[in-house]
């Protein structure tokens, strides 16, 4: 039986996907096998060392030690894709929002109390003040063309845009997905200069930390439109402030509000609404709960931030995994021990990612006590998993 610690309200379709045979989540149980969460803070947390995997309802893992956990041998898995759709969706309004003037319009209408005739005479008289600007035609850059970078290239190229995307990492799966009408942006710069809108759409870590300033906003057209539904602390909001004041930017429209930009009449700031549907909740928690099963279970890895991904049906065969440092020598010295058990590996799979490398072993036998106390205390190993035979 596995216990689940949960955090936040996690949709039932989503806790569906744990079996009550095999799982009790939520569990009040001081001694969790898992984690599951959305946006809950768990840098604030003591993680027990029973823990085994942490698995987020969403794509973003700010809010998880992912590097500390990494350390002790835990993945954390995320469900990447699964709000893409929502997203999406919210940045398509965004433009529209401040390519219409949709936002000051309604609150001019909402300012006035007037009857029928003189409303229709000062709805005529004013709307002028509001006109706007139409997304065909348009030159739009996507920075980061992951699952809602490709999603919102292709629905810009629907809507009669010209685009051009930047992501010097893209993945082959999204490249199959991607418009073949949206344009490989050579660089940063070359996707900011000249466009009319940006949307970003890259993680926040170190190296895209304050990514987009003031360099790059000045090189887009006078008059453009910058999105943020990816992390507040990708854009500098001084940058932001800035090009806004000056007239240079005449939108920034974020899901991530900063304090310096609250009541700017140029800055659409939404309070982080990009996986508010009902839609996107419940796809997190299927794809994070299928997640975690699939490691508790198996020891497969899938959607995980700091682990290789490793998918391996199960056989006849024990399994075993094994969390380690990215050194040489250890698969030998693992091997060697095992035989030194007559254990025979019927199958074995070793990837590595970065400092850290995993291994799945499926024995012929089940591996002794006495195995399994060598390989723990093996320098370099971070953590052995015995799952047994597959029930």
């Amino acid at each position: 039986m596995f216990n689940i610690r949960i955090y936040n309200n996690i949709a039932n379709e989503g806790l569906a996907r744990l079996p009550a045979e095999r799982f009790t989540a939520p569990s009040a149980d001081d001694s969790p096998h898992g984690i599951l969460l959305r946006s809950h803070d768990l840098h604030l947390e003591t993680i027990p060392d029973s823990v085994e995997v942490v698995a987020r309802a969403g794509a973003g893992v700010n809010n998880i030690p992912v590097d500390a956990l990494a350390k002790r041998g835990i993945p954390v898995l995320n469900a990447p894709g699964a709000n893409a759709n929502a997203v999406k969706e919210l940045v398509v309004a965004g433009m529209l929002m401040a390519a219409r003037n949709l936002l000051p319009a309604w609150d001019h209408l909402r300012a006035i109390d007037l009857p029928a005739d003189e409303l229709h005479k000062t709805v005529e008289a004013h709307k002028k003040r509001f006109a706007g600007r139409e997304l065909a035609g348009r030159v739009m850059g996507v920075v980061g063309l992951g699952a809602v970078g490709v999603k919102v290239s292709n629905a810009a190229i629907g809507m009669g845009m010209e685009v051009f995307g930047y992501d010097p990492a893209l993945a082959l799966d999204r490249a199959w997905e991607l418009s073949s009408q949206v344009g490989k942006g050579q660089s940063l710069e070359h996707v900011f200069a000249g466009a009319d809108f940006v949307s970003v759409h890259v993680p926040l870590v170190d190296e895209t930390h304050g990514l987009v300033g003031g360099k790059l906003i000045s090189s887009m057209r006078k008059g453009g439109v910058l999105l943020n539904f990816a992390r507040g602390g990708i854009v500098k909001s001084g940058a932001v402030l800035e090009a806004l004041n000056s007239g240079w930017l005449s939108s920034y429209v974020c899901d991530f509000p900063e304090p310096e930009l609250m009541g700017h009449p140029g800055a659409i700031l939404l309070p982080h609404l990009g996986a508010s549907t009902s839609e996107a909740e419940v796809n997190c928690a299927v794809i994070a709960a299928d997640n975690l099963r699939a490691y508790l279970e198996d020891g497969n890895v899938r959607g995980s931030v700091n682990f290789p991904v490793i998918d391996q049906p199960r056989g006849g065969g024990f399994r075993l995994t094994i969390a380690n440092d990215n050194v040489p020598w250890i698969v030998a010295r693992v091997s060697a021990v095992l035989a030194q058990e007559n254990l025979n590996i019927e199958s074995m799979m070793n990837m590595s990612r970065g400092m850290l490398a995993y291994t799945m072993l499926d024995l012929n036998d089940h591996a002794p006590d006495s195995a399994l106390k060598r390989l723990r205390g093996m320098e370099g190993i971070l953590r052995v998993r015995d799952l047994g035979v597959k029930s």
